[in-house]
C-alpha cells in the first residue's frame, strides 16, 4: 500500500519479476478491503497515507482474528517513533525509503516463507478463494526490515 503510484509500480514490478503475485492499494482503507478479499501472504504498508495511515492499518489487521498472523512490513521513510509504534502494533519488518529493490524482494520473500512455514500461505497457482493467508504475495504496497 502506498499513495504514490510510482512507488506502487516499483514494488509491483520487482516482486512480479520474482514470480510473486501482487495486488496494490492506494491507502489504508482500500488496503483493508483488498486484504479481506484477497487474503495475501504479506502486506506492505507506507506510514503516511490518506484516509487511514499505515500504522493504524497495521493495528486494525492485528486486531482482526482473520488477519492477526499475516506478515506486515512497513516501507517508508520512518522516524524512530514510527518504528517504535510499528513494533508496538506488531509490524514484522521495516524497510526505509529510498530502498534497494533487491532488499525489498529479500524481505518480502522471507516473510512469505515464514508465513508458509507456519502453514498460513498458499502455493503458487492456488485460487485466491482457496483459504489460507493469501496468494504468493498479494502485496498491498511496501515492505520493511527491523
Amino acid at each position: 500500500m502506498d499513495d504514490n503510484k510510482v512507488i506502487r509500480q516499483l514494488i509491483r514490478v520487482n516482486l512480479e519479476l520474482e514470480g510473486l503475485e501482487v495486488v496494490t492499494a492506494a491507502d489504508g482503507a482500500e488496503c483493508l478491503d483488498v486484504v479481506h478479499q484477497v487474503r495475501p501472504d504479506v502486506v506492505t504498508l507506507d506510514v503516511v497515507m490518506p484516509r487511514l495511515d499505515g500504522l493504524r492499518t497495521a493495528a486494525r489487521l492485528r486486531a482482526d482474528p482473520r488477519t492477526r498472523d499475516m506478515p506486515l512490513a512497513i516501507v517508508s521513510a520512518c522516524s524512530h517513533p514510527e518504528i517504535e509504534a510499528g513494533l508496538e502494533v506488531g509490524v514484522d519488518a521495516f524497510l526505509s525509503k529510498p530502498f534497494e529493490p533487491a532488499e525489498l524482494v529479500r524481505i518480502v520473500s522471507q516473510l512469505v516463507e515464514r508465513a508458509r512455514a507456519r502453514g498460513g500461505g498458499r502455493e503458487h497457482g492456488d485460487s485466491p478463494d482457496a483459504g489460507g493467508d493469501g496468494v504468493p504475495v498479494k502485496e498491498v504496497d511496501q515492505p520493511a526490515v527491523p
